[in-house]
């Protein structure tokens, strides 16, 4: 990547459960500041662990980073508890829209301020999520439990910006959620990153969905990262258009049957 300030960088880590179980090996990554970088691979290939690992919620899975280093801000914090890594600006919005059921959407969305050390008054907060989520002022009075699934998905990524984050790691967002709300939510998403800074690294098995919205993207397979490139030429990638886009040469959508047995192509592993 080039040489802009970089807010997140994972250098090179291993990460193991129950001290024994190899899951990540060898992974770097590199988030410049106020960038939108995509993390792309099959399910299963090591993505929601490498966010774990950034964010120090590995630990309460039994997992732990056994080798390199994961720095934010300059500052190491592979071996920080959980909690202190969110209090310096780090929030992860984990897959499956996990909102406290029993709560209003309001009352879901002042939990978040509770973690930040720094930023904008709760009142603030609302105001700012509400601009960008309109929709949630609407349902703030209604139970989490019962809004809709884009309405919990609003509303775990409205928690997330009432910490006052630098950087959000999001995990799946679309999934399970309507074409059209799918674009909504990473409409907002683009426009957070935009106009408010925030970093965001982004895992998606939806990567064409991912390379329209982040500039740059990984690629993790069987936890390795076996390419990094801009979107654009991610996009035009035989590789790529094969076997994450599902689209051949000429256009025509291939069945997973078609792909699965594909081998990557020398480049990948040089």
């Amino acid at each position: 990547m080039s040489n802009e300030e970089t807010i997140l960088k994972i250098n090179n880590i291993e990460v193991k459960y129950h001290e024994v179980i190899l899951v990540i090996k060898g992974v770097s990554i590199e988030i410049p500041k106020g960038a939108i970088v995509a993390l792309l691979g099959a399910n299963g290939a090591g993505k929601s662990t490498t966010l774990k690992a950034v964010s120090g919620l590995l630990r309460h899975e039994n997992g732990e980073v056994t080798d390199g280093s994961i720095e934010f801000a300059g500052e190491r914090i592979d071996k920080m508890s959980a909690e202190k890594i969110a209090k310096m600006g780090v929030v992860q919005v984990i897959e499956g829209r996990r909102v406290f059921e029993h709560l209003t959407v309001e009352e879901n969305l002042k939990v978040g301020a509770h973690m930040r050390k720094y930023g904008r008054s709760i009142r603030d907060g609302l105001e700012m999520v509400y601009h960008y989520f309109p929709r949630l002022k609407e349902k703030r009075s209604e139970t989490a439990g019962f809004v809709s699934g884009g309405e919990q998905q609003m509303t775990v990524v409205g928690r997330a910006l009432m910490t006052s984050p630098k950087l959000i790691l999001l995990d799946e967002p679309s999934m399970g959620l309507a074409p059209l709300l799918i674009h909504e939510i990473f409409n907002i998403i683009s426009k957070l990153n935009r106009e408010e800074k925030i970093s965001i690294l982004l895992v998606e098995q939806n990567a064409k969905l991912a390379l329209n919205v982040a500039p740059y993207a990984y690629v993790m397979e069987n936890g390795r990262i076996v390419m990094d490139d801009t979107a654009e030429k991610l996009r035009e990638n035989p590789d790529i258009k094969d076997f994450y886009l599902g689209l051949t040469d000429v256009g025509g959508r291939k069945s997973f049957r078609d792909v699965k047995h594909y081998k990557r192509r020398k480049r990948w592993l040089t």
